[in-house]
């Protein structure tokens, strides 16, 4: 199994910055995407930021030039810089991995606990 942890979530002012990062752990073959999700109070979950093994990202139209998603292949983890922040951002964010976990196997689906992220003056 994979085990997805997050840090750094919290409250900001807007126009502020904020640092989220997730690290995997367990035993896995292949940790193809990971990436960030996020999901407001009575809203679907949303896609911020993902990042495949092929270093192809992608982002959501309403973070792009604001938040910047990167990975350490090397310790599984991701990482999403989020600046110029708006109170309409605020929303659970949730890491999110594509991972195969033996030779040949299909592509499971795992994500972390999710961390609040609260945009207000």
């Amino acid at each position: 199994q994979v085990q997805l942890v997050e840090s750094g979530g919290g409250l900001v002012q807007p126009g502020g910055s904020l640092r989220l990062s997730c690290a995997a752990s367990g035993s896995f073959f292949e940790l193809n995407t990971m990436g960030w999700y996020r999901q407001a109070p009575g809203k679907q979950r949303d896609l911020i930021a993902t990042e495949d093994g092929g270093r192809n990202t992608d982002y959501a139209d309403s973070v792009k030039g604001r938040f910047f998603i990167s990975r350490d292949f090397d310790r599984n983890t991701v990482s999403v810089q989020m600046n110029s922040l708006r109170p309409e951002d605020t929303a659970v964010y949730y890491c999110y991995a594509r991972v195969r976990l033996g030779v040949g196997m299909t592509f499971n689906e795992y994500w972390g606990q999710g961390t609040q992220v609260t945009i207000s003056s």
